[in-house]
């Protein structure tokens, strides 16, 4: 079963550093038994959080890449080796580890943005400032405009 992740949640990190899970997003997860998520550093200044499936699809679609690539060990190196899994406790929240808040900028307010197959968790002020400077350049929005269409979308 293929879950979809979509939509975007604003949740309070607490003192100890636990955020809830979206309730669309748990249902989604508790729906296949999955009380784990693997939450790892990405690309951006953000979290990326996996499914238990997703994530050991990932690792093995990752596992078929040439070894010794400089770009897949750069990409091993972020996403494997910041890996930490958590789980979801009975209140549906997930306690971020505090190497990974100081990574993604994570202090009270966090957005959990749906992505599909996994689900990316920033600071909410860094999401709102990504996604401004995105929408107000004119030449990135005519790139996505165009990558959309390639798409045929």
């Amino acid at each position: 079963m293929t879950r979809v992740f979509r939509g975007q949640y604003e949740h309070a990190i607490d003192g100890k550093g636990r955020t809830s899970v979206p309730s669309r997003f748990r249902e989604a997860l508790t729906s296949g038994d999955d009380r784990k998520l693997v939450v790892t550093t990405g690309l951006d200044p953000c979290l990326v959080a996996y499914p238990m499936r997703e994530w050991v699809a990932f690792e093995d679609r990752l596992a078929q890449l040439p070894r010794f690539d400089p770009s897949v060990a750069m990409i091993r190196r972020i996403y494997v080796s910041g890996a930490v899994e958590v789980d979801i406790d009975k209140l549906g929240r997930v306690l971020i580890p505090a190497s990974l808040r100081a990574y993604a900028g994570l202090e009270r307010e966090a957005l959990w943005a749906g992505m599909g197959r996994h689900l990316e968790l920033w600071s909410k002020p860094r999401f709102d400032e990504l996604r401004a400077a995105a929408l107000d350049d004119p030449a990135r929005r005519v790139e996505m405009a165009q990558r959309l269409a390639e798409l045929g979308l």
